[in-house]
């Protein structure tokens, strides 16, 4: 890793936990989410390029977000568990946490222009999962002002992999609340879209969650939500479709707030 991809990744850490007294905090939440699916891909060979095997799995997810003057943190860690015979022994636990820093904040300067409101120094680290990765990704983003939204961000990374060539990542993230008579709904998600090597291939998830605010029916908004979770997800693990086919699964979503 470069002098500079290190101080990147050291900025924004250290602003992440940085004292409160320095610092003003605007929100923290955390979740705990239950997804299952018959349809997702799981690697098998088949040189005719139909690689791949559907399976059925139920993921339990812990995340925690937070937003500060300085910025913003945001961690999560999956662990899912997949059904059949075929695959007893095979679960997985995989991990990210990626903290941003406002350099409006960072450089006392009004960096909005346009629909633009901040600019962030981005960084995160990912691990486990079926490839067993360690990737550290360093970058800049752009904070929208998008009306309607309670947050739009984009954002570019040069991504340092462990075990594989390294490449450039695009990640675009969103909550968009909206409201059909008493009923209060929420639409996000993400979208990642990250560049071929010479070792592995370009890969493109499209990942929108679509939810029910069910607790809002007993007066408490934001508890608990239900719905299903939709992935696009071409090139898995950047694998061609000699070993994995494109995955397009719906997922059952159970989601709680505290």
């Amino acid at each position: 890793m470069t002098a500079l991809r290190k101080t990147l990744i050291a900025g924004c850490v250290a602003a992440s936990l940085s004292p409160a007294a320095y610092a003003e905090k605007y929100f923290g939440n955390s979740s705990i989410s239950i997804l299952h699916s018959a349809d997702y891909q799981g690697v098998e060979f088949d040189a005719g390029g139909n690689g791949g095997m559907e399976y059925e799995a139920t993921y339990f997810t812990f995340e925690n977000a937070t937003g500060h003057d300085w910025g913003s943190t945001f961690f999560f860690i999956d662990r899912d568990q997949p059904q059949g015979d075929a695959l007893d022994g095979t679960d997985e636990v995989y991990g990210e946490f990626a903290p941003n820093l406002s350099l409006g904040w960072a450089t006392g300067q009004d960096l909005s222009f346009g629909p633009v409101k901040d600019v962030t120094l981005g960084a995160q680290y990912e691990f486990g999962g079926g490839t067993e990765v360690n990737n550290y990704l360093t970058g800049f983003g752009l904070v929208w002002d998008a009306p309607g939204f309670t947050y739009l961000t984009s954002s570019v990374y040069y991504v340092t992999n462990s075990e594989t060539s390294d490449d450039w990542q695009l990640t675009v993230t969103w909550g968009l609340p909206f409201s059909v008579g008493p009923a209060l709904f929420l639409v996000d998600g993400y979208i990642d879209w990250s560049t071929a090597a010479g070792d592995h291939d370009s890969e493109f998830q499209f990942t929108p969650q679509i939810k029910l605010d069910v607790a809002n029916f007993w007066g408490k908004p934001g508890v608990l939500y239900a719905g299903i979770e939709y992935q696009y997800w071409n090139n898995k693990y950047g694998l061609g479709d000699t070993l994995i086919d494109t995955q397009s699964s719906v997922s059952a979503l159970v989601k709680y707030h505290f």
